[in-house]
């Protein structure tokens, strides 16, 4: 290592600043977020630095660098425009024995920042050494994701039970253990969804028995969006990857689902038109069943799990049978797809509401109300319509839309698959006799339609065949 990695506490300890710009702004805001106590020198601030300087918050000379400044100082930061002055605050610095950094300098530092993911009292720290700090920066970008902000409580839950941890368990390799089973297990989720009181008896309970109860495990009810890997949120992926039984439906991306720990247990629980794997009744008993065998049990739903997935009716009986359960929405397929398709669903000019609806024909008929959806000024999405598609065009013109209205199929939305039908509610269904959209295909209806040839920006790139499907039924 070039550099010894190393956390100061420098709260209420005098540190310097020279310079009043941009970058001597972020390196001070460090240093207050840190509990300094900052002198800043320079002879103009910025106007954050000037309005943290007015409500107290720092002292500020203003004036040039002064060899005095460096007295009594326990860290300096040298971020002026002047190469001259920066090497002479180092020289200073370094002859004193004062940690000493210039921006944008490290052979002249005798430390330096590293990119910082704060989940205060947790901290990492990521550094290239100088070497270039926007691929530090980069690197923390990508461990943000990995790192849920609910660590800080997390922190703090660890440390009012420290004490009482040491002095159940006399041996350090058993209080390891321990930490060890408790941060791996439902305690730490507990409180990463808000759920601070049941993690805090679970931890009375685990010490009680000595041990951390496996009795029960836990439910995540997890969107898993519309398609594209890439719009999972960062929740979503990260309960993905320590569930230890996958319960997934049909229209789940395969690329989503290779993103799951590939030791789990995968239970497919797909519907299709007229042909389901498992009734909802069974997948409702089923995930209390698993998590009742003190299971984490991922239960991976397309689009968002409250927008016609069903997911109410799950997480009822979990309650019902008292299964801790969680809830990580999913962008739903109305919104993924209709972006991709470049067709706002809102917009002041054509559409001030929007509804979305299923289309789902049930003995060949669709108890909608019509005379709603007619009404002018919004948008209609249909989710599983592409069947029903004659009768939706049907009944829309019969009570009072024109036939001359716009609508869209966008065939598997967000992914590489993705096709997009424009027409009108009396031209759409030879389009669909000629092109043959393939489900699962969502229907967008109303004048926003419009707009999609000159907004489209989403081009499908040439792929190969990776299964990947749209959290939208046919």
């Amino acid at each position: 290592m070039d550099f010894f990695p190393i956390f100061l506490d420098i709260k209420n300890k005098q540190c310097l600043v020279v310079g009043g710009g941009s970058v001597a702004e972020r390196k001070t805001a460090s240093l207050l977020k840190s509990g300094a106590d900052v002198t800043l020198v320079a002879p103009e601030l910025t106007h954050n630095l000037t309005t943290w300087r007015d409500m107290g918050q720092l002292t500020h000379q203003a004036r040039e660098f002064s060899a005095q400044d460096l007295d009594g100082c326990h860290l300096v930061i040298a971020a002026t425009d002047q190469p001259a002055v920066n090497r002479l605050i180092s020289e200073l610095a370094n002859e004193q024995r004062t940690p000493v950094n210039v921006v944008d300098q490290p052979e002249l530092c005798s430390f330096i920042l590293p990119s910082v993911i704060d989940r205060s009292p947790v901290v990492a720290a990521i550094s290239t050494g100088g070497a270039s700090p926007v691929l530090a920066r980069l690197i923390r970008t990508r461990l943000e994701s990995m790192i849920p902000a609910g660590y800080g409580r997390l922190a703090e839950l660890c440390n009012r039970f420290r004490q009482r941890v040491k002095e159940t368990f006399a041996k350090p390799a058993d209080r390891r253990l321990f930490w060890e089973r408790i941060l791996e297990s439902g305690v730490a989720e507990r409180i990463f969804s808000g759920h601070d009181a049941e993690a805090n008896e679970l931890m009375e309970k685990a010490l009680a028995n000595t041990r951390l109860s496996q009795d029960i495990g836990e439910v995540y009810l997890v969107g898993a969006g519309p398609g594209d890997p890439d719009l999972l949120t960062f929740r979503a992926l990260r309960l993905m990857q320590q569930a230890d039984v996958v319960v997934y439906d049909r229209l789940v991306a395969k690329p989503i689902l290779e993103m799951t720990r590939h030791d789990a247990e995968h239970i497919y629980v797909g519907k299709e038109r007229d042909k389901h794997t498992m009734r909802q009744e069974e997948i409702n008993k089923l995930l209390a069943s698993l998590a009742k065998q003190g299971k984490r049990v991922l239960r991976l739903k397309g689009g968002d799990p409250f927008i016609f997935g069903r997911g109410g009716e799950e997480i009822d009986t979990l309650a019902a049978e008292g299964v801790p359960f969680q809830v990580i929405p999913g962008i739903t397929a109305a919104a993924g797809c209709a972006s991709y398709a470049g067709i706002p669903l809102t917009h002041r000019d054509y559409a001030q509401s929007v509804t979305f609806v299923t289309g789902h024909l049930k003995d060949g008929t669709m108890n909608l109300n019509w005379p709603m959806l007619a009404q002018p000024n919004q948008t209609i999405v249909f989710y599983m319509g592409l069947v029903g598609l004659p009768v939706i065009c049907r009944e829309l013109q019969h009570h009072g839309a024109g036939g001359d209205m716009p609508i869209a199929l966008v065939q598997q939305g967000t992914t590489h698959k993705q096709r997009v039908f424009t027409g009108t509610l009396e031209t759409i269904q030879q389009i669909v006799e000629k092109e043959k959209p393939k489900p699962p295909t969502l229907i967008i209806v109303g004048h926003v339609v419009e707009l999609q040839e000159k907004l489209a920006w989403f081009v499908a790139p040439p792929h190969s065949d990776q299964g990947a499907t749209s959290p939208v039924d046919f």
